[in-house]
């Protein structure tokens, strides 16, 4: 059922299936679902927290000069948007307890 090494939309789906009990088309509609609203709040410029998972934050990163480490070159970068992803530390401490 799982693709080794990484988890997908069908494996969430899945696992509602299983745990809850809706059938596999209102699991997998509830997984697109839920993704959509994430998406879209994102779209928005809104961040996303999910208590015990972690955050994922939208920042404004401003035009720098960058540097070609081949040539050394200086090129503007221009201003853009990025995703990123900060982890719960909840989540932290189930992941690194094998460590």
């Amino acid at each position: 059922m799982r693709s080794v090494g990484t988890l997908t939309r069908a494996d969430l789906a899945e696992s509602i299936n299983r745990r809850v009990g809706l059938s596999r088309a209102e699991s997998l509609t509830m997984v697109e679902s839920i993704l959509d609203h994430l998406c879209d709040a994102l779209a928005e410029g809104e961040n996303v927290k999910i208590s015990g998972f972690g955050t994922f934050l939208l920042r404004d990163k401003a035009e720098r000069i960058g540097r070609n480490p081949k040539t050394g070159v200086e090129v503007p970068i221009t201003p853009r948007r990025v995703l990123t992803f900060r982890a719960s530390q909840m989540l932290k401490d189930r992941i690194c307890a094998g460590d």
